[in-house]
């Protein structure tokens, strides 16, 4: 994922424009995995929100064809890592994928067939409420 090159120190500080590549790997090799999953995942909850007009600024950044990528995107995360992150951190990672499905469905002028909404190959048909 990271590139590592030979540089010396005077080569590897941050400046503008050039950042500090081996800083940024040391740090993310501190972090847990389900650390990194948890915050990918919560990040693809986020942009999918406000891809559905979730949020304070509705309708202004609306875009369903974005919204269903990244849902599909988040439930196949969640899918894949099922088996790595404890059932504390999936549950309510679980409950948010639902709402943002049925919220997409809510919002779709033309519904997809059960099933086939945004990340049903992964979780199976979602159903109201």
């Amino acid at each position: 994922m990271w590139a590592m090159s030979e540089t010396s120190p005077s080569d590897s500080a941050e400046t503008p424009g050039n950042p500090d590549f081996d800083a940024m790997a040391r740090d993310i090799a501190e972090v847990p995995a389900v650390e990194v999953i948890v915050t990918v995942a919560v990040n693809l909850m986020s942009a999918a929100a406000v891809k559905l007009g979730l949020t304070e600024e509705g309708d202004k950044f609306k875009d369903l064809d974005e919204a269903r990528k990244l849902i599909h995107a988040l439930a196949g995360l969640l899918d894949g890592s099922t088996t790595e992150i404890s059932s504390f951190h999936a549950a309510p990672l679980r409950d948010g994928l639902k709402s943002l499905q049925l919220a997409f469905r809510e919002a779709s002028l033309v519904p997809d067939e059960p099933g086939q909404g945004p990340g049903e190959k992964y979780t199976g048909p979602v159903y109201g409420g």
